[in-house]
């Protein structure tokens, strides 16, 4: 009889050993997973994410913002580089090269741009030739050849005292005579039919030392009228 009974008494020794192992592992195991569900419980939709999306759209927006400033800049200087090179030198064309006042003046320039100089001058023209070059602030300006082969001391500005078309000489009727609206001028550049109002504008014309036809403001009396310059 005792051996039947050591058994169960080694079983009733045992019982609360596992019992207390058996809780240990469910609260192990009840941890667990609680710890699981949690990490893959889904993230509650709050500031966290309201911070995230407007770091994101401020991001995109600050990028956006630098991108089109830098287009606006490479787009205006590009513009900027290409209006200026096609500008200066067509603004320069018309600009004087000197103030054309006192006693120095400006060169006489043909068509080219070109000084030009008395003695070659002279010796392609005929006497009473009249023939233009560019005078102060680039106006077209006769050149007046004289009958004894020198040049005259003032040259005509070509621009018709109307409407501002330039003044042809006529050789054949011995004037300027205007083809926009029919003005005339008299060899001396004073009106001798309308409808311009007043005569030829005066430049003063002389030799320099290097031998340049120079031109320079007629700021004394119109020997034509006997008056003040009206370009004065």
């Amino acid at each position: 009889i005792q051996r039947s009974n050591e058994p169960i008494h080694r079983f009733r020794n045992l019982t609360p050993c596992l019992l207390s192992k058996m809780k240990v592992l469910s609260a192990l195991v009840a941890l667990l997973a609680a710890g699981v569900s949690n990490a893959f419980a889904p993230a509650p939709m709050g500031s966290r994410a309201v911070t995230h999306t407007n770091m994101a759209v401020e991001g995109e927006y600050y990028i956006d913002e630098e991108r089109r400033f830098l287009m606006n800049l490479i787009l205006v200087g590009s513009a900027a580089v290409t209006v200026g090179g096609l500008a200066v030198p067509y603004i320069a064309f018309f600009v004087p090269p000197g103030a054309g006042g006192g006693g120095g003046g400006i060169p006489a320039k043909n068509a080219l741009g070109d000084d030009l100089f008395a003695k070659d001058y002279l010796d392609a023209k005929p006497a009473g030739d009249r023939s233009l070059a560019q005078g102060l602030k680039g106006d077209a300006t006769y050149l007046i050849v004289k009958d004894d082969k020198t040049l005259e001391s003032y040259g005509l500005n070509a621009v018709c005292t109307h409407l501002g078309c330039v003044v042809p000489w006529s050789a054949a009727n011995n004037k300027f005579m205007c083809p926009c609206h029919g003005s005339q001028y008299a060899p001396d550049g004073h009106v001798v039919r309308g409808p311009a109002p007043l005569p030829l504008a005066l430049a003063h014309c002389d030799t320099a030392e290097d031998g340049k036809i120079m031109f320079s403001p007629w700021s004394e009396t119109d020997f034509r009228t006997g008056g003040k310059g009206w370009w004065n």
